[in-house]
């Protein structure tokens, strides 16, 4: 049986927890997860609750800092690898939903074109034993763990990228990240393009987080000023991933700052907060659950602001000067 402990700080430091299986949610334990130490067996690591996102495969020994491990919010659950002995055997498919070409594996591939001229694997069938796949030939690049089972699409285990480049039409230096980041110049000199591989981000033309944003969905953007709108800076300057959200969506809505006024509560879209709750404006809100999109206008139009669960007392610090939000959108797993 595998043994593993989690630390709040780096370097094993701060409150501890033991376990020996599956966790999904270590934030049931820890306020936060900075480090680890395997005593024996194997598990996997994930960035998220829920085993989703960013993963890490550990053997025994001592992780003193999860950043070293792309574990840049620190680890939110874990998976404990059995110990396995028997034949392996998985299929493997060109597209989602186990379309295109197939093919068998019962041991190893470090390249996937090399062996089968299999441009891509975007769906699996794992029959026997448990595997690792890898984002880049020769086993480096990110990792997914699977255990045995059927495994339609990929993109349902969280996993987001994003591709920024220096000039248009994805020219230039580039920098690749799968969460968020405050600073995209201190990576490159400008961003003037970008390319979403998988899952939802949004972009803004201010560093940290603030000024005009615009969600991005999987596809290419081969110049900014036609995502961020002609009549502002063509340059990306930070982003953050939106996590895929399959459960309940809540959020309170009240009618000016600091959550005085009118208030009402919301779990779905909202075309026209004046016409349904004969509020004039929203101010301030209190999400609860679920990712959500602000609108200046009615219908979801106009310029938007993303907001994560969390309390917001005003939407005038987020960089986009006096905003009135008049429709509400949520953020759904079709991302």
């Amino acid at each position: 049986m595998g043994k593993i402990i989690f630390y709040e700080d780096r370097n094993f430091q701060g409150r501890s927890y033991e376990c020996s299986s599956d966790c999904s949610d270590m934030s049931t334990y820890l306020s936060r997860c900075h480090s680890c130490r395997v005593e024996s067996g194997c598990f996997v690591v994930y960035d998220r609750p829920n085993y989703m996102g960013n993963q890490f495969f550990m053997r025994r020994g001592e992780y003193a800092d999860g950043m070293r491990m792309g574990m840049s919010d620190g680890i939110r659950s874990c998976r404990m690898v059995p110990q396995y002995r028997g034949p392996y055997r998985m299929r493997i498919y060109e597209r989602e939903n186990f379309g295109g070409q197939m093919y068998e594996l019962t041991d190893d591939c470090d390249s996937f074109m090399d062996h089968y001229r299999m441009s891509d694997c975007q769906s699996c069938h794992v029959m026997d034993g448990h595997w690792l796949m890898y984002e880049q030939p020769h086993y480096r690049g990110r990792m997914i763990y699977f255990r045995p089972g059927e495994y339609r699409n990929f993109r349902d285990m969280g996993y987001s990228n994003i591709i920024f480049y220096e000039d248009r039409n994805f020219h230039g230096r580039n920098y690749e990240t799968s969460g968020d980041c405050p600073e995209v110049t201190s990576y490159l000199s400008r961003c003037s393009s970008c390319r979403v591989e998988s899952g939802c981000f949004m972009v803004y033309e201010r560093s940290n987080f603030t000024g005009h944003q615009m969600l991005v969905r999987r596809g290419e953007y081969p110049d900014n000023q036609q995502i961020m709108g002609a009549s502002i800076s063509d340059c990306i300057r930070s982003c953050k991933m939106i996590p895929m959200h399959k459960g309940t969506f809540r959020m309170r809505i009240f009618e000016r700052e600091n959550f005085v006024g009118q208030k009402y509560e919301l779990m779905d879209d909202c075309e026209s907060v004046q016409e349904r709750f004969h509020m004039p404006d929203c101010q301030s809100c209190n999400v609860t659950h679920g990712h959500w999109l602000l609108y200046e206008q009615p219908n979801f139009e106009g310029r938007m602001i993303y907001i994560r669960p969390g309390e917001y007392s005003s939407f005038n610090n987020m960089g986009l000067g006096p905003v009135k939000i008049c429709s509400i959108r949520r953020i759904m797993e079709s991302c």
